[in-house]
């Protein structure tokens, strides 16, 4: 019986974890779960699971949350950045699913990874901005990492059994987003309903639009990086809409393995929380004879450049990734607002890129500042732009 702490719990891979967790009874007990500030889907998850202790994002929502929960519940309630903590090291949990959305994720990941927790890592974030330190506290502690991304999932199976050294690239697969068809002269005209249809995934608001510019990809080579301690060079995208492919390995004798699923995050998420062990999911197997052919290509970083924007800025280092997260996070929230076109994505990114002149370094405090620094670099810029 493993023991869990999801933080993100009414989040897409939240939400799919406790479907999971509900279906596997006698392998999975919830020990803590944490929200931002849906506290009507995470008071009903405390009602179905019962955790320890919940957390929000304030103390308005702690109390709105307390205020629908039944007198009985026998619950804690914290909030902030400081009850996010908590719930990552809370003692009795063997494991905590890191499913936050973007920056937010990074000091309560770190905070399970001192408390000596395994992490199944659903937020890329983690590792963009704080890779070396990340998998630096991760081998300290002795404690296992396992990768909740379909992507990263795929490319640890395809690995499993065989030596690192033998591998020669890692290859990437993307669906190319709604627009992959599209001509690159209209993208300026995308409008936010048009870009959260994505053909293949069902994923939240910013996932959505990352995969729409492809800087979700973007935020993947770098994630893979610290991963799997490769060389970005090393590290390959390719286009293959079908979503059937995951990801694949190459070896230094030509041969390639690949994981191959329906584009659905059932099977990533539970393997992350039941590694070594699978476990009987209710999750067909692609149709190949149906699907008839699968088909790749290169991605068009003339239309995508975000795509580029992350090889650049990993391949910087320093703390150009916290950087790149940040500006793009403020970035596609403003798209979704309307502060920005489609194309401003980029180039607002790019300019942030532009403007930032590094540490020196990369510590926690470096990294949390560059951070502050790129957000706040972002804003300025969108509100000159916006007179």
């Amino acid at each position: 019986m493993k023991s869990l702490t999801i933080l993100g719990s009414t989040g897409s891979i939240g939400s799919n974890a406790l479907t999971i967790i509900e279906q596997f009874p006698d392998h999975f007990t919830v020990n803590a779960l944490t929200a931002h500030t849906n506290v009507v889907a995470l008071s009903k998850q405390i009602v179905r699971f019962r955790p320890r202790l919940a957390a929000v994002a304030d103390a308005h929502h702690a109390k709105q949350l307390k205020s629908l929960l039944p007198a009985t519940t026998d619950v804690e309630i914290v909030f902030g950045e400081a009850g996010y903590v908590e719930a990552a090291a809370l003692d009795g949990s063997d494991m905590v699913l890191g499913a936050m959305v973007g920056a937010a994720g990074l000091v309560p990941t770190l905070a399970a990874i001192d408390a000596g927790k395994d992490i199944a890592l659903a937020n890329k974030e983690t590792l963009v901005m704080a890779g070396a330190i990340v998998m630096k506290k991760v081998k300290k502690r002795g404690v296992k990492l396992m990768p909740v991304d379909s992507e990263h999932s795929a490319i640890f199976q395809s690995m499993e059994g065989h030596s690192h050294n033998g591998i020669r690239e890692i290859l990437l697969t993307a669906s190319g987003g709604p627009f992959l068809n599209r001509a690159g002269e209209t993208f300026i005209d995308i409008q936010p309903q048009d870009a959260l249809k994505h053909p293949n995934w069902s994923m939240g608001n910013k996932i959505t639009i990352d995969s729409a510019t492809l800087m979700n990809k973007g935020l993947e080579v770098i994630e893979a990086r610290w991963l799997f301690d490769i060389d970005f060079k090393q590290i390959k995208v390719v286009i293959h809409p079908q979503s059937i492919v995951h990801s694949m390995v190459t070896y230094l004798d030509g041969a390639v393995i690949a994981q191959m699923g329906i584009p659905e995050m059932k099977g990533a998420i539970a393997y992350g929380l039941s590694h070594p062990h699978r476990l009987p999911l209710d999750v067909p197997s692609p149709d190949f004879a149906r699907i008839g052919q699968l088909t790749f290509e290169e991605p068009d970083l003339k239309r995508f450049p975000c795509l580029g924007l992350a090889y650049r800025a990993g391949q910087q280092g320093d703390t150009y990734t916290a950087v790149l997260n940040a500006a793009n996070e403020v970035a596609v929230d403003a798209f979704l607002n309307k502060r920005l076109p489609f194309t401003g994505i980029h180039s607002m990114i790019d300019r942030v890129l532009n403007n930032y002149s590094g540490t020196g370094g990369a510590t926690l405090e470096q990294i949390i500042e560059a951070d502050r620094w790129a957000r706040d670099e972002t804003h300025m810029l969108i509100r000159t732009q916006e007179r």
